[in-house]
């Protein structure tokens, strides 16, 4: 490791701030996806302003920015540490976008992007745990943050070492602090949100 790889963090931090969510639906229809919905810029929000395809298109590009910043560091050499770091860098851009007054979306998708780009095997663990939560507590936000919070386990207890272990626990605390900022909000996206009450 040599002191120019710190800078991937940093890299990592801009990538995620594309806001991709904030800039798409602006092109498209002149809205900002932000002021309706859920309020988040992410491709939930996407799709249910401006469409499937286009929320497609989003959570896509999401994707890719964990994905990108992972692997450029990796590929540079970047030891494990920066490795995690850059990965909790992005996710944290796409959630506080400095290029989009720091009101981003929730960080699923440049989540997944860092996992598959240090195991394609953890990213779909990732997926099927966090199913696993919201089924059991009928509750997005809490599914998530819960699911975050504790995925690095799961990795540990199935063999997943090194850097899928490192980028789980250094991407815990980013997301489920902003899962658990909605820890009370029922957002109507999902039948599992919903209860009789509500429907």
């Amino acid at each position: 490791m040599t002191l120019w790889h710190w800078l991937f963090p940093l890299v990592g931090y801009l990538l995620g701030s594309l806001a991709f969510a904030v800039w798409l639906p602006r092109c498209v229809a002149g809205i900002d996806i932000r002021t309706g919905g859920s309020g988040h810029a992410g491709a939930t929000n996407t799709m249910r302003h401006i469409g499937w395809g286009w929320g497609l298109v989003v959570f896509a590009l999401d994707v890719l920015k964990g994905y990108v910043a992972v692997a450029l560091a990796q590929a540079a050499g970047a030891g494990t540490l920066i490795v995690a770091l850059t990965a909790a860098a992005a996710v944290a851009g796409h959630i506080w976008p400095v290029f989009a007054d720091l009101r981003g979306g929730m960080g699923n998708a440049p989540t997944f992007g860092a996992l598959l780009a240090v195991s394609p095997l953890g990213a779909l663990l990732a997926v099927g745990w966090l199913i696993a939560w919201v089924l059991l507590l009928h509750h997005t936000a809490r599914g998530n943050a819960l699911a975050a919070a504790t995925a690095w386990a799961l990795f540990w207890a199935v063999g997943l070492t090194g850097a899928p272990l490192a980028v789980a626990i250094a991407l815990a605390p980013v997301v489920t602090l902003r899962f658990a900022q909605d820890w009370q909000r029922q957002y109507r996206e999902l039948w599992l949100d919903r209860s009789e009450s509500n429907e």
